[in-house]
């Protein structure tokens, strides 16, 4: 029986694009019987999809003309088998702790198709990378200094480095340098001679908007100029990641932007607006690359692409999210229903802290698919609920808002959050109340009964 609360009859909807695979993947079967098997809430993974995304990424820089290279954020997933592609398919891995580089170089990814980034990086963390002949973003000059000891008294090979320009409409920023700093850093660059190979600049800039993205890589470009004068190499530039994920309709978000309300939400939990993630984007993850090629900076002739090219100029960027759009989804098994008076509160075998919006005050809006062991849920009514986690925490909640879902949940069925892949699952995950953390699982083939395995890092 759906719940008939007035206040609850019409609550607010975001359907996340249909995707097939992920479809397919539900409808098999195979997920109550990996949720028996495993006792608790896990993820499966999508691989052809990031190798789809690498391909797209590539295309887009060949149809440009331009020369470049696509490194995978490593932070957006911790799982192996992401590493996996990245060597199979000659991809480079962006990288900001030892034990991710660790990771990578023993999954077959070459240290030349490494890139260190990250502020303030360990003695440890830049031994490795020089060690390994990975690409360093050196981020302040005080670290540049220490690098540059590191790579005199290892005497082994020069320490390769981009110079981390700090954007100057963002100097709120904590990454990078500002003029001043990039000019002084140059010239100990020059003094250092042979003991550091300098091959450009970088930036981080906040953000999905494209032509700032443009506009900040043409200043790199002419910085890269200023660079050879001095005898440097300076032949590359990285723009970083911030291409966004759409996720969903144009018409389903702003229809829930403009709908959703307190009353929507468990305990009137309000929301932010601004600090949701943009759900929808008509321009992202490939497209967005080509749109930041096409931009023609303020004041130039021609795009950045054409710039790029009349200089002999490399660009690298650093995507994470984009990579794994639909390439995962985290599974959750309903443990109990409460009726609160018009909705009802699901808890499910996990905690909100395998959905990493939670860690930014917000939500991760998707609605999660009911899957029942028969099959998907369907239905014409509205059973709301919100979902909630297995802790002891009144803040455990996975999902504040009261999702519409097609039939009332119950235990046993399962919950599947769509597209979780880029960045929701591991970011902010922990083992409270000693529950294991989520394991995740491959699924390799889909045609017929999807074939699965274990990712090969340990669910600890």
């Amino acid at each position: 029986m759906a719940v008939s609360d007035p206040r609850t009859a019409t609550v607010p909807t975001l359907p996340a694009h249909a995707d097939p695979d992920t479809g397919r993947v539900l409808d098999s079967g195979l997920l109550h019987e990996l949720s028996h098997a495993f006792g608790g809430p896990f993820h499966f993974l999508l691989p052809h999809r990031f190798d789809a995304h690498l391909a797209a990424f590539r295309a887009a820089l060949r149809d440009a003309g331009v020369e470049g290279r696509v490194y995978y954020a490593k932070k957006a997933n911790k799982a192996a088998v992401w590493m996996e592609r990245c060597a199979a398919h000659g991809a480079g891995v962006d990288v900001a702790s030892a034990p991710e580089l660790r990771e990578a170089l023993g999954h077959g990814v070459r240290g030349e198709s490494i890139v260190v980034t990250g502020p303030a990086k360990s003695d440890e963390l830049l031994r490795l990378a020089v060690l390994q002949g990975c690409l360093i973003a050196v981020d302040a000059l005080d670290e540049l200094d220490l690098l540059i000891t590191l790579a005199l008294t290892g005497g082994v090979r020069p320490a390769r480095l981009l110079l981390r320009r700090l954007p100057p409409a963002q100097r709120h920023s904590r990454f990078g340098m500002d003029a001043a700093e990039v000019a002084a850093a140059m010239d100990r660059c020059v003094t250092a001679g042979d003991a550091v190979r300098m091959e450009g600049f970088s930036f981080h800039l906040s953000g999905y908007a494209t032509r700032p993205r443009a506009a900040l890589a043409a200043e790199l470009v002419d910085l890269c100029l200023r660079a050879r004068v001095l005898g440097l190499q300076a032949d590359r530039i990285s723009i970083g990641g911030g291409f966004a994920v759409d996720y969903s309709s144009a018409e389903d978000w702003h229809g829930f932007l403009a709908d959703q309300r307190p009353e929507h939400y468990h305990a009137r939990k309000a929301f932010r607006t601004g600090d949701f993630y943009p759900y929808h984007s008509p321009v992202a993850g490939a497209d967005a690359l080509r749109a930041v090629l096409a931009a023609v900076p303020e004041g130039g002739r021609a795009g950045l692409a054409a710039r790029l090219r009349e200089t002999g100029t490399l660009l690298m960027m650093e995507p994470g999210r984009a990579l794994l759009d639909r390439a995962g989804a985290s599974v959750f098994r309903v443990q109990g229903v409460k009726d609160r008076g018009g909705y009802r509160i699901v808890t499910v075998d996990g905690t909100s802290l395998s959905l990493s919006e939670q860690w930014f005050n917000s939500e991760y809006l998707p609605d999660p698919y009911l899957v029942t062991p028969a099959g998907r849920a369907g239905g014409s009514e509205i059973h709301p609920a919100c979902v909630a986690g297995a802790s002891c925490l009144e803040s455990d909640l996975l999902t504040w808002r009261k999702v519409p879902f097609p039939a009332r949940p119950r235990v046993g069925d399962l919950l599947v959050y769509p597209n979780t892949a880029g960045y929701q699952m591991d970011s902010n995950e922990s083992p409270f109340h000693d529950l294991p953390l989520p394991p995740k699982v491959v699924l390799d083939r889909l045609d017929g009964r999807p074939r699965w395995r274990l990712d090969r890092r340990p669910a600890c």
